[in-house]
């Protein structure tokens, strides 16, 4: 009988899917069934092989991986995800955690970390380093902007006014006033600046 979890990896990165397919086919009760480098090509492959395991890269070019985390969980509820991330920002984990990931890494991981998480995942656990879990919680603790005050706040970070963004938005300006004085409040920013540096540092607003 085989007893190997079955993995699928989603990463743009051909050098990235090799090196992890690489580490993985070495375990005994691991193998990669199959690779993609799209979010697309993930949701097929999935249907395809309906592997055990799907290792998803957050930086995709055609979609965030969050969304094909989410994409994948609607589609096949079963589904057991890992996400990979070079970065390990609070909104990014609990974008992904929302949208169904049983884990949540950093690139950077040591392979047995990674080892761990997946064997965890399969056997229906969740895996979060202290590290991560620590940023889960505390953005869990923190207010929820408004998707409008979601797209003030990317404008701000361009450098947008308050008059470029009420045109950008079809709002009035004393609107705008309102959601940037509500965005301070929520991030616990003084300033513009300080809510632009707090919004990077926590990924709500990517400087993609």
């Amino acid at each position: 009988m085989n007893t190997r979890i079955r993995i699928l990896i989603v990463d743009d990165h051909a050098l990235m899917r090799v090196g992890l397919a690489t580490s993985l086919n070495l375990e005994r009760d691991m193998t990669v069934v199959a690779e993609a480098s799209t979010g697309r090509q993930g949701l097929e492959l999935y249907a395809k092989h309906k592997p055990d395991i799907v290792l998803m890269d957050l930086r995709l070019p055609d979609m965030p991986g969050d969304e094909a985390i989410a994409a994948l969980h609607a589609r096949h509820p079963e589904v057991r995800a890992v996400a990979l991330s070079s970065y390990d920002a609070q909104e990014q984990i609990f974008r992904c955690v929302n949208a169904g990931a049983r884990s949540f890494l950093s690139k950077d991981v040591a392979l047995e970390v990674l080892l761990e998480a997946i064997r965890a995942v399969h056997a229906g656990d969740n895996y979060l380093p202290p590290k991560i879990a620590a940023r889960l919680v505390e953005r869990m603790h923190n207010p929820e902007l408004s998707a409008r005050e979601g797209s003030v706040l990317k404008l701000i970070v361009r450098g947008s006014s308050n008059k470029e963004i009420a045109s950008a938005l079809c709002i009035a300006e004393t609107t705008v006033k309102d959601h940037v004085s509500n965005i301070l409040t929520k991030l616990r920013a003084a300033d513009r600046t300080q809510a632009c540096t707090v919004a990077i540092q926590r990924g709500i607003v990517s400087l993609d």
